[in-house]
Order: C-alpha cells, then sequence, then structure tokens
C-alpha cells in the first residue's frame, strides 16, 4: 500500500489536482464552531480533511483517517467505535495537548503569547493548566469546515494540497507546507 500510496500522492501535488467541490467546502462550506462539539453530523468513521478558521484566516489544516481504505471504512462503521475525522476533531476541541500536534500548536503560538508572567508562574507551579486555557482558547476563537474523502490516500493527498496554499485563504498560520520548488 505504501508505494501504491506514494504514486498516489506524488501524482496530485505535482498535478495540483485537488478536487474543486472538496476544495470549495473547506474554503467556504458551513462553519461548525468547537464550542458546539461534539458534531454528530461528522460520520462515526469516515477519512476527511479539515481546516480550522480564526473569523477569515486559516490557521491550520488537518486530516484524519490516513490508513483507512473505503472497505475498512464500510466494515468500521458496523460498530459503534469513533475512528478518524470525528475521534481527530474531537481531540482537537478537548485541548489537550499531548498526541496532539494542533493543541501544541494553538498553545505555543497562540495561548503562550497572551499570558502574563503571573500566569505562567502559576503554569510552572501546576495552579493553572495551560490545557484549559487551550480548551478556552480553541473554543472561545476557532470554528471549522471538514469534509469527508473516499478514503486515506486521498484524504492525505488533499491535505497536502491545502497545506501548500490551494485554497484563496493562502497558508494555513500554524503548519504551512512551501509548495516545492
Amino acid at each position: 500500500m505504501s508505494d501504491r500510496f506514494g504514486a498516489i500522492l506524488r501524482r496530485c501535488v505535482r498535478g495540483n489536482l485537488a478536487p474543486m467541490k472538496e476544495v470549495q467546502l473547506l474554503a467556504s462550506g458551513p462553519l461548525a464552531r468547537f464550542c458546539d462539539w461534539p458534531n454528530s453530523t461528522i460520520p462515526l468513521v469516515a477519512a476527511g480533511v479539515y481546516t480550522v478558521w480564526d473569523d477569515a484566516r486559516l490557521i491550520y489544516a488537518g486530516m484524519a483517517g490516513r490508513s483507512l481504505t473505503r472497505e475498512a471504512i464500510v466494515e468500521r462503521r458496523q460498530s459503534a467505535v469513533v475512528k478518524g475525522l470525528r475521534q481527530r476533531l474531537g481531540s482537537h476541541a478537548s485541548g489537550r495537548r499531548s498526541g496532539d500536534q494542533f493543541c501544541v500548536y494553538v498553545a505555543d503560538r497562540l495561548v503562550l503569547t497572551t499570558l502574563s508572567s503571573s500566569e505562567i508562574t502559576q503554569i510552572g507551579a501546576g495552579e493553572l493548566s495551560l490545557d484549559a486555557l487551550v480548551r478556552r482558547y480553541i473554543h472561545q476563537h476557532l470554528s471549522y469546515r471538514w469534509v469527508e474523502m473516499p478514503d486515506g490516500i486521498s484524504a492525505y493527498a488533499l491535505e497536502v494540497q491545502v497545506c501548500r496554499g490551494v485554497l484563496a485563504a493562502g497558508l494555513p498560520f500554524l503548519n504551512a507546507r512551501r509548495p516545492a520548488s
């Protein structure tokens, strides 16, 4: 699968073959707010791509379900186990930095810059939770758009395109990938 995955990804990235419908949904589709989490419209099992926004500013682009094939999605939908897109966005909504790169970026680049020296001292003393501040920031400021993809390969290929600036909003603030020259 990795050879097939790599070949498809290289073709999509080189040819800038981002699917237009999905690109439009990620750029201007309905916005969901993290403060309204959980979102029951997201399938329990789905590969997909999402964009995170602070008003009109593109903050982050991500994907979930990289290992999911079409067949695995159909199989897993028979169970009640959450896998892929809903699981990933739920992790982001939690604000917990452990195991969640998005929450680490939010902490480092968006929350820490707003803290007073007193708050930093309280965090160091264990009197204030940085994860709670990250969660509050995400819930107060950030919204997301998402699109389901048929499998993890196509989701990853689209995420790469979005991180390289395929949306009219440009590069995501927290995880831009500069286009290959």
